[in-house]
């Protein structure tokens, strides 16, 4: 429920920025200002997530979260027409996403089996896709909901994503799995910079989340929708929320038969084959002036990227000894904030350069570039076969391992 929520804020605040500017760069900057905390905390959110209750660590997160929604809800509210404070409180739930992140990927492994966990993984994947088809729908759907004035547009969406914070934080509360400390050194550059150190010495490791990062990073076209649903494809606020839901419809689709065919032989040669694949359906949302066919391309790019979020997701937690999961989430969070949000700057900044359309074209033309690349330089990653820890922690990545917490 908390992924609808922040989707459909999203949504708002992308809308509400370029109502207010119409400028693409400005896209970018909200992009921006979600991903500089990431890299601003990364050594100390995973330290946190190793060193502290997991559990109360997601749970402080999200109450600032509550409060950012608060802010938000305000000024929609107030009709401001500066940016600036909203990009103020964008920083600030992405601190809260920095430190939550780490934590929160950290702690599913003490609630599932490992020989459950690949399709755990899956499950939660088709759970986060159902999120985020409903999440960009439905917050399409309340921005144009003929509502008074003060109330109409952003401000109802920031009062219902409020209303799923508060219910996140009720069942976190809830649970009964407290996984104590992990890590029990003290606060050190050892400590913080094991993540690093470990992640550098796993090629599968490594390799998995930095061909997510520069894939995406380039070719991600989500920051410049309002401008395709306004100016290219005159679809407005509703047609922007379609446009966001059909990425995730292909996820969904996909996520449901990898939960009937779990994906078992061949994990890296298929992650490289569905990464192609993104960036060719990237590419030919670039070209489309079609609503119908936009939207197949963006069905296409969430599918294949769903692929590629299970394998990298079970290789992150399965290849990560357990008193370390903590420290390499956050490495994974830094990566997967610059696929994201740093991406989002990315694509409103060439956009501001070329043109959305070229932007986004050549973005997939780069995405698939870095997919033939990557397929060299880590034939460790291209080579794994089975999603388990026995295959995955090698004796090499177990020595690593090893060395590092004698540090």
């Amino acid at each position: 429920m908390v992924i609808i929520g922040a989707e459909a804020q999203a949504l708002a605040v992308a809308w509400q920025i370029y109502l207010i500017t119409h400028r693409a760069i400005d896209l970018g900057y909200s992009g921006l200002a979600l991903f500089l905390p990431g890299l601003l905390f990364i050594l100390p959110s995973g330290h946190v997530a190793d060193r502290f209750d997991r559990r109360q660590v997601i749970l402080v997160c999200y109450s600032v979260q509550v409060f950012c929604s608060i802010a938000l809800f305000l000024f929609a509210w107030q009709h401001i027409q500066r940016i600036l404070p909203i990009y103020a409180v964008l920083f600030l739930i992405g601190s809260g996403r920095a430190f939550s992140g780490p934590a929160s990927s950290a702690l599913i492994p003490h609630l599932v089996p490992e020989e459950h966990f690949v399709n755990a993984v899956t499950w939660g994947a088709t759970m986060f896709q159902i999120a985020t088809i409903t999440g960009p729908a439905l917050g399409g759907i309340l921005f144009t909901l003929p509502l008074h004035d003060r109330i109409a547009g952003a401000p109802i969406v920031y009062l219902f994503t409020l209303v799923t914070l508060i219910w996140f934080l009720v069942l976190i509360a809830s649970l009964s799995v407290r996984p104590g400390r992990m890590e029990h050194r003290a606060f050190s550059m050892n400590v913080i910079l094991a993540g690093f150190r470990y992640v550098r010495r796993t090629p599968v490791l490594f390799g998995s989340i930095s061909l997510d990062l520069f894939a995406v990073l380039l070719g991600g076209a989500v920051a410049l929708m309002p401008i395709f649903a306004q100016d290219i494809l005159h679809a407005g606020a509703r047609g922007l929320g379609m446009l966001r839901a059909a990425p995730a419809a292909g996820a969904l689709v996909v996520s449901f038969y990898l939960a009937w065919r779990p994906i078992r032989h061949r994990a890296g040669v298929l992650m490289f084959v569905c990464v192609a694949i993104f960036g060719a359906a990237t590419i030919l949302f670039g070209i489309s002036k079609s609503m119908v066919w936009s939207m197949l391309a963006l069905f296409v790019v969430g599918a294949s990227d769903m692929v590629s979020v299970v394998i990298r997701s079970s290789i992150l937690q399965l290849a990560t000894p357990p008193e370390m999961r903590g420290r390499v989430s956050a490495v994974n969070s830094l990566f997967l904030g610059g696929s994201n949000e740093l991406g989002e700057f990315e694509s409103g900044l060439t956009a501001q350069w070329w043109g959305a359309v070229r932007a986004v074209i050549y973005g997939g033309i780069g995405s698939m570039m870095i997919t033939g690349i990557w397929g060299v330089l880590f034939p460790e990653l291209r080579q794994a076969d089975q999603l388990t820890s026995q295959a995955l922690l090698n004796a090499e990545a177990l020595q690593a391992a090893q060395e590092i917490r004698q540090l």
